[in-house]
């Protein structure tokens, strides 16, 4: 009798615990990019004035389980370069030239995401790899996701970014970071 309750407690105990060790699979929900909506705001110095301006972003995917993002990838329209601040079409023609992104060459820029450490339920580290003016490199920066559920997606992140990381060195100087403010809206697959 001793022998049948060892035997049962042990069986009990190899059930137990292998359908302890199972975890729940959180399915991935896949957020289609808003292009009328998405893009990437600029702020870009120099020594006695600064200019704004925006990209559109052309296409993505953005992937959430259970609330938090997960991975994703966008297409940023570097051709579609827009200045805000009033200074036209001289500044952009010269923005989208070759002295700084070449748009005839490098027309679009892409980011692909490679990690994310969410920390709380609305804000991840996210790094990722930028491909830009030919240049493929590493970003890390936050983002806040405002909202993912049924309704859609909206996250935003702000950051500077280091523009001779990507050989973008005209009229270098002390003038290196532009001020990135991404806005990223999405519909569910």
């Amino acid at each position: 009798m001793k022998k049948n309750i060892f035997t049962t407690l042990i069986f009990a105990s190899i059930t137990l615990f292998s359908f302890g060790q199972k975890k729940a699979v959180v399915p991935v929900t896949n957020f289609t990019i808003d292009s009328s909506k998405s893009k990437v705001d600029w702020v870009g110095s120099k020594k006695s004035d600064f200019h704004t301006g925006y990209f559109p972003v052309k296409s993505g995917v953005v992937n959430v389980a259970g609330g938090k993002l997960v991975g994703g990838n966008f297409v940023i329209d570097i051709a579609g370069l827009k200045v805000t601040d009033g200074a036209g079409e001289k500044l952009q023609g010269h923005l989208l030239s070759d002295a700084f992104f070449n748009a005839v060459a490098f027309g679009e820029a892409t980011f692909t995401i490679t990690k994310v450490s969410n920390l709380k339920d609305n804000k991840a580290n996210i790094t990722g790899m930028l491909s830009l003016h030919g240049v493929k490199a590493p970003i890390t920066f936050t983002a806040y996701i405002r909202n993912a559920d049924e309704k859609g997606l909206f996250a935003e992140a702000f950051f500077p970014l280091n523009r001779s990381l990507f050989g973008i060195n005209y009229n270098l100087g002390t003038n290196t970071d532009v001020q990135l403010a991404i806005h990223i809206y999405g519909s569910k697959l």
